[in-house]
């Protein structure tokens, strides 16, 4: 998910103020095009991350079974699935509740 975050280096869009020659006072150029991925991108990305998270429980479960795995591991993962999809069913109802409130905007 690193790669979902905006990259912007903020001392290469400074540059020295074209008002005074003489300070060294600094101004940043404008933003022309964050280097962000688009909405498709994030939430799919999301979705990807939640699935796995979801499908790990099995994976450690399976590996306890075969004796690689501790029991604690097991149940760390199974907090970990069951915390994700509450935040994710949390994240849902929100988005439901701001589409309902905007289609209840008169124009």
């Amino acid at each position: 998910m690193s790669n979902l975050t905006p990259k912007i280096n903020l001392f290469e869009r400074i540059e020295p103020s074209k008002i005074s020659t003489n300070s060294p006072s600094m101004r940043m150029k404008s933003i022309e095009q964050p280097e962000t991925a688009d909405f498709k991108t994030v939430l799919s990305g999301l979705v990807e991350n939640l699935n796995e998270t979801v499908n790990a429980p099995d994976q450690v479960l399976n590996d306890a079974m075969m004796g690689q795995a501790d029991i604690h591991d097991v149940m760390s993962a199974i907090q970990k699935a069951d915390i994700q999809v509450n935040i994710a069913t949390t994240i849902v109802g929100k988005v439901i509740q701001a589409y309902e409130k905007v289609s209840q905007i008169q124009i």
